[in-house]
């Protein structure tokens, strides 16, 4: 049987229920809908991080974030001395030595030229930004310099940011299409998040023209909406392309984000946001469509997080990963392909800013906040407010103790480690966080 192609699209704080499939009823996502109706849905998929580069880390490189000093900036933010490291093996690396072609398109925001970059970690071709946030029209950066790159140089292409990632993803398309090879497309759009300019908005553009980008004062729930509607119509484009060159029976298709939404995002029926390790902020909409091996049009509770994408297309692939790097993920093609029940799932996170830790074992899930510990029932109350701290010691002891042996095995938190995060001051439904 060939092997596949792969497409792996990530949102940037996209909210589980932004597409239409997942509940959105304002507006239409069809492409992205389509993804599902092809594939799988899946209920329960969960980002390695509640921040952009923490979670696209343990995507490239299948395994917890936290095991690499990269994994412990939340998210890397200004420093030019941190990075995934060249020689770590990847997603990219692993696939371009065992013949496929690979390109990323989009956002890289895992260390910066001449160090680091995805030209050094197994991507052959890169159209995109380095930074974790670019102006969609003047294409700058939070610290003013321009940030749209051909490769390892910079190029000036006018145009609405998510429209030009859309074209430079078909032309990929197009260009491997005839070669007879099978191919890794990353599409990591920057769509929806901030600054908050939606196809027309070049007038918002300018009006942030030198500044950090992040704009309080601006943004509105339709803007927001416009935004996601231009990523799912470059989506389809995308899907129009694998149709025209009769790839996309033998082509998997992913579709993600990596982490939960922010401030105009729909989390439901989740609290929490961006930043947060309530479920808002790490649950995400999680598609995969393969005609050739996947039944179409199924809806699937298995629990599973960004990292195990890693071994399942490595094992789609026939791909062995690097001895001296087991992924922590699991591969769940078997699952997809066959429709088997779920199986158990054991997740942890850490979050150094307000001093977060969870753990999802079964159904529950262990939180802390600062002081304040916590245990739910993440299936029966997805909201988070039933407490059962005290109604259920045993459940809350041995998950604590399963989370303390679990960390250990990770690189310790660091002080000098940059933590996002919302304070009342920002958010006005974040009362009492400084």
């Amino acid at each position: 049987m060939p092997r596949p192609n792969i497409v792996f699209i990530m949102a940037d704080d996209l909210g589980y229920a932004d597409v239409g499939c997942y509940g959105r009823a304002e507006f239409a996502t069809p492409h992205i809908d389509r993804i599902a109706t092809r594939g799988v849905r899946l209920t329960q998929g969960y980002a390695n991080s509640a921040v952009c580069s923490a979670t696209r880390l343990a995507l490239i490189t299948g395994r917890y974030q936290y095991r690499l000093p990269l994994g412990l900036e939340e998210p890397l933010a200004g420093k030019t001395d941190v990075g995934l490291p060249p020689e770590h093996p990847t997603l990219p690396s692993l696939l371009q030595r065992a013949g496929y072609r690979t390109a990323l398109v989009g956002k890289w925001h895992l260390g910066v030229p001449p160090r680091f970059g995805p030209l050094n970690s197994g991507y052959q071709h890169f159209y995109g930004m380095y930074s974790g946030a670019a102006d969609y029209y003047s294409h700058h950066n939070t610290r003013g310099g321009h940030d749209l790159w051909e490769g390892s140089e910079p190029v000036h292409h006018d145009g609405y940011l998510t429209d030009l990632l859309g074209d430079r993803a078909v032309a990929t398309i197009e260009q491997f299409a005839g070669s007879g090879t099978p191919f890794l497309l990353s599409l990591h759009f920057n769509a929806p998040h901030w600054p908050w300019e939606a196809p027309g908005d070049r007038a918002e553009s300018e009006r942030l023209r030198g500044s950090a980008l992040r704009h309080y004062d601006g943004g509105t729930q339709q803007t927001y909406y416009r935004m996601i509607q231009a990523m799912d119509q470059q989506i389809g484009r995308v899907l129009q392309a694998l149709d025209r060159h009769g790839l996309a029976a033998d082509t998997i298709v992913i579709f993600t984000s990596d982490n939960g939404g922010e401030r105009f995002s729909d989390t439901w029926p989740f609290t929490g946001i961006k930043t947060e390790l309530l479920e808002g902020g790490l649950r995400v909409p999680t598609l995969v469509c393969w005609p050739a091996r996947i039944p179409a049009g199924q809806v699937s509770d298995q629990v599973t997080i960004t990292m195990d994408w890693f071994a399942a297309l490595l094992d789609a692939a026939c791909v062995d990963p690097a001895d001296d790097y087991p992924p922590d993920g699991i591969s769940l093609l078997p699952i997809l392909t066959r429709t088997d029940a779920p199986i158990p799932r054991k997740l942890f996170w850490r979050y150094k800013t307000n001093a977060q830790r969870a753990l999802r074992d079964g159904d529950y899930k262990y939180l802390k906040i600062r002081e304040n510990s916590f245990l739910f029932n993440v299936v029966a109350d997805p909201r988070e407010r039933a407490n059962l701290w005290r109604r259920e010691p045993d459940v809350a002891e041995r998950l604590v103790r399963d989370w303390h042996a679990w960390s250990a095995t990770m690189l310790p938190e660091s002080p000098d480690s940059f933590g996002e995060t919302y304070t009342a001051a920002q958010l006005a439904d974040h009362i009492g966080l400084a």
